[in-house]
């Protein structure tokens, strides 16, 4: 995102311009003025999160009432991959809107609504934007994230498992494999020796989470996990306890 002193700043209707001049060069109907105009005079008084919002509501307002053909355009924009770990919200936070537009409006269309959020997770992030998927079709979800664990792209291998933490933060609390959480553990464990630290990290967090709500299986899980030489696998098991309890820690020693 660029330099500024409030992020909430370039969500109005510089946001809505920028997104105009990208929609365009796809559907050249399409009514930048109103879009522009309706903006404008919606997100004066909003917080930044309800200017995502807000920016994705007028996109429905304004894009092909068809999703399918919304959803073309969307994905149409997007432009080249972020080749690297970092640069989704200073590079590429003008993608937010087309997350939650997705996230929002596509769930009865999931093969479809998850090849868009796995474009967009490799500019900005699909982390948000898979949830309700994950809610409504738990067993399709799975499968398409467990290709996702074993995908060359490193931005989807980390949505695998951003996308399925328990308690990500800035969202509602993920609980749909509380009561069996081993086809998540499944996805874990084809990530815990991946080479790129902002996988690593997600992973670990994701045991983190796990700890919090569900103690005892992940315990087992990181006692089975310590017993690798290998030195990713043994990194995140010590960033994920590093704040738990020194009881547990000293028996997985």
């Amino acid at each position: 995102m660029p330099q500024t002193n409030s992020i909430t700043a370039y969500f109005g209707s510089n946001l809505a311009e920028l997104l105009s001049d990208k929609i365009l060069t796809i559907n050249p109907s399409f009514d930048t003025t109103s879009y522009i105009l309706d903006i404008e005079n919606k997100v004066t008084d909003l917080t930044y999160t309800q200017r995502v919002i807000c920016h994705a509501e007028v996109l429905k307002k304004y894009l092909p009432q068809d999703y399918l053909a919304a959803l073309d355009i969307i994905t149409g924009i997007l432009g080249p991959e972020n080749p690297s770990e970092t640069g989704m919200f200073k590079h590429y936070y003008w993608i937010l809107p087309l997350g939650k537009y997705v996230e929002l409006f596509g769930l009865d269309h999931f093969t479809p609504s998850v090849n868009a959020i796995a474009e967009i997770t490799k500019r900005n992030t699909g982390e948000y934007a898979i949830r309700p998927y994950i809610r409504r079709y738990p067993q399709a979800s799975i499968e398409r994230i467990t290709e996702w664990a074993q995908s060359e792209n490193f931005h989807l291998r980390r949505l695998a498992s951003e996308g399925l933490r328990p308690k990500l933060p800035w969202t509602t609390k993920l609980d749909t494999f509380i009561d069996d959480p081993y086809p998540v553990f499944d996805i874990l464990s084809l990530l815990k020796e991946d080479p790129i630290k902002f996988v690593q990290k997600s992973v670990a967090n994701h045991i983190t989470d796990y700890l919090k709500v569900l103690p005892q299986p992940t315990e087992a899980l990181i006692a089975e996990w310590k017993t690798s030489s290998h030195p990713v696998t043994q990194w995140i098991c010590k960033h994920a306890t590093r704040k738990y309890s020194p009881e547990f820690a000293l028996r997985i020693t």
